[in-house]
């Protein structure tokens, strides 16, 4: 009984990571700017995969679940339009090379999707031991749609604000401009310098 629950998502897993590594280690292989002819193919591409895995749903789910996997799907689509934008605007802070946008942002949504995880299941280990928890939770949530909120007019991202961007930038040795699409370099005494494509992919 467990096998036939977990296998499913193991399958599932394994064929996402896979497209992934695909995307990347052969599609993308050699850095270059991705044109608009290039985006349009791969963006119907991914949305067929969706939607071929939404008729697996469909065939062996039933007509409710592939249905709220279809719900799910648009309402997610959508509110990543949100998201291009941001992006566009970090890429423009930092002034990042149209050939190497795309390798950051792999790695950094691939990032993202590991904090996620990690939170999610933080998350529910919280809720289960403490359950009052949960109302700390919607709180934050709140908080952080009131926030978003009144920045929605904001033209511009404030990256020397990101935590993060600061303790790198204080703790490690940086280049002053890119090395190619490498994240760090090392110096002619063998140590590590990061470049600033790192403070992208941290703010990504």
């Amino acid at each position: 009984m467990v096998t036939s629950t977990v296998l499913p998502w193991v399958v599932f897993t394994v064929f996402v990571l896979g497209m992934l590594a695909l995307d990347l280690g052969v599609f993308h292989r050699k850095s270059h700017a991705v044109s608009i002819k290039e985006a349009t193919i791969w963006s119907i591409v991914w949305v067929a995969l969706s939607l071929v895995f939404n008729l697996v749903i469909l065939y062996w789910q039933g007509r409710e679940p592939a249905l709220e996997y279809l719900t799910g799907y648009i309402i997610e689509k959508s509110l990543s339009v949100d998201n291009i934008f941001v992006f566009v605007l970090i890429f423009t802070a930092f002034k990042v090379p149209a050939a190497y946008q795309h390798r950051v942002l792999y790695w950094g949504i691939l990032g993202a999707f590991v904090m996620r995880a990690i939170m999610i299941g933080v998350g529910a280990a919280l809720i289960t031991r403490f359950h009052w928890i949960i109302y700390v939770f919607g709180f934050f949530l709140i908080y952080t749609g009131i926030k978003i909120a009144v920045q929605k007019g904001e033209d511009h991202v404030h990256i020397d604000d990101n935590p993060m961007v600061k303790l790198v930038r204080r703790r490690f040795r940086m280049t002053s401009h890119y090395e190619g699409e490498r994240f760090y370099i090392r110096d002619e005494m063998g140590k590590i310098v990061l470049t600033p494509l790192v403070l992208v992919l941290i703010v990504i």
